[in-house]
């Protein structure tokens, strides 16, 4: 997809791109340039409404658990010696 940068330096969103991303009006944009290039990336309204199931399925409890148990034994180990 292509556009181009009016004088005021404006550019139209493509349609796609917009549904795809849930970019409506008022939503901001953030432009990260690394030197190489250049991002935009969109800032929902609520950003911890946005992040609300991402991680359904990763198991992230089990893992925290697991990891927790881990810790516990080297701190009993240490605490042992």
């Amino acid at each position: 997809m292509q556009t181009s940068v009016t004088k005021r330096g404006q550019t139209v969103i493509p349609a796609a791109i917009r549904k795809k991303y849930h970019i409506d009006a008022g939503v901001h944009l953030v432009w990260l340039d690394d030197g190489d290039t250049i991002r935009v990336i969109p800032v929902p309204n609520d950003p911890l409404l946005s992040l609300r199931g991402c991680g359904r399925g990763k198991n992230y409890t089990k893992k925290l658990l697991e990891e927790r148990n881990i810790e516990r034994s080297h701190e009993n180990s240490i605490d042992e010696h």
